[in-house]
């Protein structure tokens, strides 16, 4: 990679690392400013980061999409949890399913995994990326029905995130059907335990 190349693919890192001296400091000035930019033209030539690779996309509707149904789920999950907590019956039950995606983007299934876990009331457990594979803790489920209507609900969410950050060929894999060979082994579907 040439030198100029990638200096414009370091320039947002520097740039981050710079305001975030800056905001350590909790001054602005030029000595600040001067330091930030020798500290972070070292840490990115002493501790590089990998390259993404397939970097992401922005999709300005889906994000407000994405953006409005995250803030809906983050609302309504606080408040099912709040009530989970406190009703006199107290918990009940609980599930961890194995829910197979789509994408098969290092960056989009961090972002998907990053998304279910700030909703309250899941948790990704485990993510088998060769698989691509999320292992989900579900805080409250009725039944088999609502366990199949939660599942739903990652796919969703998966659905919501590749339509706001990914390519025109982690959108067009959405509409492909899961082969079978991917699923969990051992299984005609993803798991559920109890």
């Amino acid at each position: 990679m040439s030198g100029a190349l990638r200096f414009r693919h370091q320039l947002p890192v520097l740039t981050w690392l710079v305001l975030v001296w800056i905001l350590l400091w909790g001054t602005w000035s030029w000595a600040n400013l001067l330091s930030g930019i020798l500290v972070a033209v070292l840490v990115t030539n002493v501790l590089p980061l990998p390259a993404v690779i397939g970097g992401a996309r922005v999709h300005p509707l889906p994000l407000l999409v994405l953006a409005f149904w995250f803030i809906k789920d983050l609302v309504v999950s606080s408040a099912q949890v709040a009530w989970q907590a406190i009703r006199p019956s107290g918990m009940q039950q609980g599930a961890i399913v194995a829910v197979q995606l789509r994408t098969d983007s290092d960056l989009l299934l961090t972002l998907i995994a990053e998304a279910l876990t700030l909703v309250p009331g899941s948790i990704v457990l485990d993510l088998d990326r060769p698989r691509r594979t999320l292992g989900v803790h579900l805080l409250h489920v009725d039944d088999d029905e609502d366990v199949q209507r939660q599942k739903a609900g990652v796919l969703t969410m998966e659905d919501r995130v590749v339509r706001a950050f990914g390519t025109k060929e982690d959108i067009a894999r959405l509409d492909q059907e899961i082969p079978v060979e991917d699923l969990a082994p051992g299984s005609d579907g993803p798991e559920v335990r109890r």
